[in-house]
């Protein structure tokens, strides 16, 4: 029993060392952001008259001065969609931005809520946004965006969300009958060395919940819960 103690001990202080060193963490992110069919560029004909860019939420955190902002990858997230609304807006009639986007972390306010200020200092007008804000996981952003999409209204759709979430927000709003173009904001890249890091440990943490997240769909789709 002793030796099996040990054994099982120095298994896991070795996994942790692989996955916050980046070694194992690596081909996790590989695995979760490996599409090729994903674009961070996005040409003019893609914007038809009627355009809407849809914004996944990635979370709140509280900064120092405790105020309730959005986390990193959120940044890139809006960033992207502000530039996506502005060069919507130099070729469509219509270009809206749906930020999608609840709370799960319950905190203070709703991912929806919290990028709101944020999107309009980068200049989207408060008049060309629409908020949902109960969505708790991507399977209800998908849900939750096709109730408020009036039927038939939007010529195009567009999807921005981080590399790592794109595969699985693709089969949610595919199972909800949408064909958005995915943008990707941002790709995550583990740091190897030999040193662990703690931005490793947040990799892998998002990458393994991805894939158990899609692994999850099939299951459900297989027994008629999705």
């Amino acid at each position: 029993m002793r030796r099996a103690r040990i054994t099982i001990a120095a298994s896991g202080v070795a996994l942790f060392w692989l996955i916050a060193a980046g070694w194992l963490t690596a081909p996790l992110l590989t695995v979760t952001q490996s599409a090729s069919a994903y674009t961070a560029d996005v040409p003019s004909s893609a914007f038809t008259a009627r355009t809407a860019i849809i914004l996944l939420g990635g979370g709140t955190e509280y900064a120092k001065d405790r105020m309730l902002i959005p986390k990193r990858d959120a940044f890139a997230r809006i960033g992207k969609s502000a530039s996506l609304y502005a060069q919507c807006k130099r070729a469509a009639i219509v270009c809206d931005v749906i930020v999608s986007g609840g709370n799960p972390q319950h905190h203070a306010a709703s991912e929806a809520d919290t990028y709101l200020p944020w999107l309009l200092r980068a200049d989207v007008p408060r008049m060309d946004i629409i908020l949902e804000n109960r969505s708790l996981n991507t399977y209800q952003n998908a849900r939750n965006v096709a109730a408020i999409l009036p039927h038939g209204y939007y010529d195009s759709l567009i999807l921005v969300t981080s590399a790592y979430q794109m595969p699985r927000a693709l089969l949610d709003f595919h199972r909800f009958g949408m064909l958005p173009l995915p943008v990707v904001s941002n790709t995550r890249h583990a740091q190897r060395g030999v040193l662990p890091r703690y931005e490793n440990l947040v990799s892998a943490e998002l990458a393994l919940h991805e894939l158990i997240g899609i692994a999850q769909f099939h299951v459900y789709r297989a027994l008629g819960r999705f």
